[in-house]
């Protein structure tokens, strides 16, 4: 399918989506992600995704700038602009059965921190940097920040994020656990890639399984949990890959998993 402001490119069995306003840093209108999550619904047999930024910059937030959310009536234009696009693709991106990788060059602000930080992984080139800028506008974090920060950071450094507006630099977002790695920015394309293709490689019924199990694992009380795993071993263990995991481990080989 073709999209306005997106591109999506299929690399092996790793589906890559590319957002694509460089102009603006991508800057990113409702349709923006309406498209994104139109590509996540069209997986068409992808084990991995990868999302990343055209150009210098991975998000630099809602194109509140450019007029796309309207301005008849800013707050209830902008409660729609979240409700109906972006938070239906946040949502989407958690509840995808494999894995998610986020490339993060330059800024990931506002709208576009929550999109990098709600990857399963993020991979952070060394010019990328974390905003919520909110405050310095008189509004509040939104795409799911207030839930995702604190369970990322810690409730003090969420705070300070969300209260104090200043950018986090790649190498303290490392420290403070919000993204998996910092590589050189020219490394960050093909590292992000390599990781994407690796999980894509992988038992992908059990990497969904592990995603969604980790998800609820955060809400719910300690007995709750191991009944979800139980139940999800239940479901990885009647996978071909499960099978294939076995016999490799007698056969004291690599297993071929086939995302079965």
């Amino acid at each position: 399918m073709a999209y306005e402001m997106i591109l999506s490119e299929r690399r092996g069995d790793v589906l890559v989506l590319t957002l694509n306003r460089p102009e603006r840093l991508n800057a990113a209108p409702p349709q923006m992600f309406e498209e994104l999550r139109s590509a996540l619904g069209a997986l068409e047999g992808a084990r991995a995704v990868l999302v990343t930024g055209a150009g210098r910059a991975f998000c630099s937030g809602a194109d509140v700038g450019g007029g796309a959310l309207g301005s008849e009536d800013p707050g209830n234009s902008t409660y729609r602009a979240l409700t109906e696009s972006y938070n239906p693709t946040m949502a989407a991106l958690a509840d995808l059965a494999v894995p998610v990788v986020c490339a993060v060059r330059g800024p990931a602000a506002g709208i576009g921190c929550s999109l990098a930080l709600a990857a399963d992984f993020c991979v952070a080139s060394d010019t990328a940097y974390f905003l919520q800028a909110f405050v310095n506008i008189g509004l509040v974090p939104d795409g799911g920040a207030s839930w995702s920060l604190p369970r990322l950071i810690g409730k003090a450094r969420a705070t300070e994020m969300m209260m104090l507006g200043e950018r986090v630099l790649a190498p303290k977002a490392h420290d403070w656990g919000m993204v998996h790695r910092v590589v050189a920015d020219e490394m960050l394309d093909a590292e992000a890639f390599a990781l994407a293709e690796r999980l894509a490689a992988g038992p992908t019924a059990a990497l969904g399984l592990m995603k969604r199990g980790l998800s609820h694992a955060l809400e719910c009380r300690y007995e709750d949990a191991m009944l979800r795993e139980a139940e999800n071993q239940r479901a990885a263990r009647g996978s071909a890959d499960s099978m294939e995991g076995g016999i490799a481990f007698l056969q004291k080989r690599k297993p071929a998993f086939r995302g079965v």
